[in-house]
């Protein structure tokens, strides 16, 4: 008897991965599995355990490719302050994408739980931060992140509707000087 034809595919991957956040999108963290991702992407069993040994493994790599996806250029608009376009943006990623914003959410807070996560969730915050540096010193851009999630946080977990004007207001105070 010939031996299976092993079946060209580069992307699978990238597949499992993209699966790996339309399961937590529509099932929540506790319904990964590397069995649910695997139905998901089409793929064989032995596909998701053989690219991603653990379940780690796998947020890690579904958490990085959600920061990449949810990394917006700052960039101000004519005559628009800094608080202003932060208010803008964050109205942007919490309005346009709902969905996705809980979905990004859910996989920042599981570093909570799982330590691997959280050096990934550390480069984001670390990202954030460096952009916001290129327009004001590092330490307000510490805190206007920390405001930004919070912010994004409430208006997520009380499904409420985005208040911009809310929004500038408390980024505005964060960037008054003392």
């Amino acid at each position: 008897m010939a031996a299976p034809v092993r079946r060209y595919d580069p992307d699978r991957r990238q597949r499992i991965i993209d699966a790996a956040i339309r399961v937590v999108g529509a099932k929540g963290i506790a319904g990964l599995s590397h069995r649910s991702v695997a139905a998901e992407a089409d793929v064989p069993l032995g596909s998701t355990t053989y690219h991603f040994k653990t379940l780690d493994e796998l947020l890690v790599a579904a958490l990085r490719q959600a920061n990449e996806a949810c990394a917006p250029a700052l960039v101000p608009r004519a005559g628009e302050d800094l608080a202003g376009a932060l208010a803008r943006l964050l109205g942007e990623l919490l309005t346009a994408g709902r969905g996705r914003a809980e979905l990004e959410y859910e996989l920042y807070l599981e570093a909570l739980r799982r330590p691997a996560l959280r050096p990934v969730a550390a480069e984001w915050c670390g990202a954030v931060v460096a952009a916001l540096a290129d327009h004001t010193d590092p330490l307000t851009a510490r805190a206007l992140v920390a405001v930004m999630d919070g912010i994004s946080l409430q208006t997520l977990l009380t499904d409420t509707p985005y208040d911009a004007a809310y929004a500038r207001d408390l980024l505005g105070r964060v960037l008054r000087p003392a």
